[in-house]
């Protein structure tokens, strides 16, 4: 399982991955699942992957052969819009899929969100879905997550109510993270991390090990505040508690 978020403010774009793949509880792995592409100083992408490891792999390679091959052919460095982009990452994300269905069926697929930016138009966050098509982000629910989504849901609901920043987010995230890490132990470090400033053209990424000692703190922070909560919840109403 993977647990992959992105998340779009009035400051930027937010984007946190786990790493951990498994296929039984014998056969664990890290992989890189937060991968990063500036083909031109005008542009720079995000994409974050669950599913197929191996359609995710072929995927990116075959970014990575337009990129690299001359002559007009579309790629991430002709796209004009971060929609387009999109699109063709499902086109690429549906086509390799495709070659391997009849061997693997829906097994094969791979879900993808794109976030970034190209000059001249806005910062956006896409989820890309297996069949090549996708959605934005909306502006009353402007983050996007993909894999083990439930657990981690609550927090970036909170970040949004709360109108946080860029930095503040990305704990937020963080957080988001450890909680579904805890409940689900296919999710798990590290974490890759990328923050993005609107209008920079430049990504910040960091890569937070299992013994960061800044998860611990961060762990332990949310811990204690929530039981300081407990106190402050409102009683129950009379006709429901139980009787003596």
């Amino acid at each position: 399982m993977t647990y992959c978020l992105a998340m779009r403010l009035d400051e930027g774009l937010v984007f946190l991955s786990d790493t951990r793949t498994n296929a039984g509880v014998d056969n664990v792995g890290t992989y890189r699942k937060l991968h990063v592409f500036q083909p031109a100083p005008d542009r720079v992408f995000v994409i974050q992957s669950a599913g197929s490891l191996a359609t995710t792999q072929q995927v990116l390679d075959r970014v990575e052969q337009d990129l690299e091959t001359s002559g007009e052919h579309e790629s991430l460095a002709t796209v004009s819009e971060l929609f387009e982009a999109a699109l063709y990452l499902g086109r690429l994300n549906r086509e390799v899929a495709q070659s391997h269905a009849e061997a693997l069926g829906d097994a094969a697929t791979a879900t993808l969100i794109l976030g970034g930016q190209i000059k001249g138009s806005r910062p956006d966050i896409l989820l890309v879905y297996p069949e090549g098509n996708y959605i934005h982000a909306s502006t009353d629910r402007p983050f996007l997550q993909i894999g083990e989504s439930k657990y981690g849901k609550f927090m970036l609901e909170l970040a949004v109510a709360a109108g946080v920043g860029l930095v503040t987010a990305g704990k937020i995230a963080l957080t988001s993270m450890l909680s579904t890490a805890h409940a689900n132990l296919s999710v798990g470090p590290p974490y890759d991390v990328a923050i993005y400033r609107n209008g920079s053209l430049q990504l910040q990424e960091l890569r937070i090990e299992a013994d960061s000692p800044f998860l611990a703190e961060l762990s332990q922070a949310w811990l204690t505040h929530l039981l300081e909560t407990i106190g402050d919840l409102p009683p129950l109403p009379p006709d429901v508690l139980p009787r003596p």
